[in-house]
C-alpha cells in the first residue's frame, strides 16, 4: 500500500499558486523537530564532501543552513533574495504541478511545512522541509541555475497546458531531483532528492548494481522514474552547463 503523502489544499479566496501558501508557523516546531534538522544537516554535509557539485557547497555557504534548527523562512529569504531574486514560501504539502511550475516561473520555491520523524532519517519518499530547503535552496543561490529554474518553470506551465506535463516532469526529475553530473573528472550529485537523502546519496554514486546512463534532454523526457523507492537508474550529464541548457529548453 502506497504511503499517503501530505497534499496541500487550495484556499479558494486566493488566486493561482498563492492559494497554496500557508504561514510557516515556525514557533510550532518542537525541540525534537529542530534536533532532527540538526542531525540531518550535520551528517548530510559531512557525507556530501567530494560527492556533490561544487555549486551546491558554494550555495550552502552563502545561505548558511547550519545555524541551528529548522530555518525560519523570513530570515532565509533575507539571505537568498539578494543573491538571485528567489524566495521560499511554506505550503502544507505537495502542490499540483500547474501551481508548482507557476511558482518556479516567479522565482518562488515551495517548502513542505513539516519534517520527517527520527524513524525516517535515512530515507523519505515525500519531500519535507529538509528535502526542500537543504536539497534545493543552495542551488537557487547560484545565478545560472536560478535563472534556468525560472525559465524552466515558465516552460513547465506551457508544457502542461499543451498536454506535455509528463515530459516536463521527467526532465525535472532526471536533473533537479535525481540528476548526476560529471565535474572535475568525477561523477557527482546534483539532484536534491540525492543531496537530502543519507541512504541514497552514496548509493547513487557507488552501488555497482545501479544503472547510470548518459544524460541528454531526449533521454530525460523519455525515461520513466519511481517516486516510491530508491532509483534503479540515474542520468549523468557531462557538466552543469549541459543541465542549465536543458532547463532553458525547448523540450524535445
Amino acid at each position: 500500500m502506497l504511503k499517503q503523502f501530505h497534499r496541500a489544499e487550495a484556499n479558494p479566496q486566493l488566486p493561482g499558486w498563492q492559494a497554496y501558501v500557508v504561514d510557516q508557523g515556525w514557533d510550532r516546531f518542537s525541540a525534537e523537530d529542530h534536533e532532527t534538522w540538526d542531525i540531518l544537516h550535520d551528517r548530510q554535509t559531512a557525507l556530501l564532501q567530494g560527492r556533490i557539485v561544487s555549486r551546491f557547497m558554494d550555495g550552502l555557504g552563502r545561505i548558511g543552513l547550519g545555524d541551528g534548527g529548522i530555518p525560519e523562512l523570513g530570515r532565509l529569504n533575507d539571505r537568498l533574495q539578494p543573491l538571485t531574486g528567489w524566495r521560499c514560501v511554506a505550503v502544507a504539502g505537495l502542490v499540483p504541478d500547474e501551481a508548482f511550475f507557476a511558482m518556479l516561473g516567479e522565482r518562488v520555491f515551495p517548502i513542505g511545512n513539516f519534517i520527517r520523524t527520527r524513524a525516517e532519517l535515512d530515507y523519505l519518499e515525500e519531500p519535507d522541509c529538509f528535502h526542500d530547503i537543504y536539497g534545493h535552496v543552495p542551488m537557487l543561490a547560484d545565478r545560472a541555475v536560478a535563472d534556468a529554474m525560472r525559465t524552466f518553470g515558465e516552460m513547465g506551465v506551457r508544457a502542461i497546458a499543451a498536454g506535455e506535463g509528463d515530459k516536463v516532469a521527467r526532465m525535472y526529475w532526471h536533473t533537479i531531483e535525481f540528476g548526476l553530473v560529471r565535474e572535475e573528472g568525477e561523477t557527482r550529485i546534483l539532484g536534491a532528492g540525492l543531496a537530502s537523502s543519507f541512504g541514497e546519496a552514496a548509493k547513487s554514486l557507488e552501488d555497482p548494481a545501479i544503472e547510470r546512463r548518459r544524460f541528454t534532454p531526449a533521454t530525460a523526457v523519455a525515461t520513466p522514474y519511481r517516486h516510491d523507492a530508491m532509483q534503479p537508474l540515474y542520468l549523468v550529464a557531462d557538466g552543469m552547463d549541459e543541465v542549465v541548457e536543458a532547463l532553458e529548453g525547448p523540450l524535445p
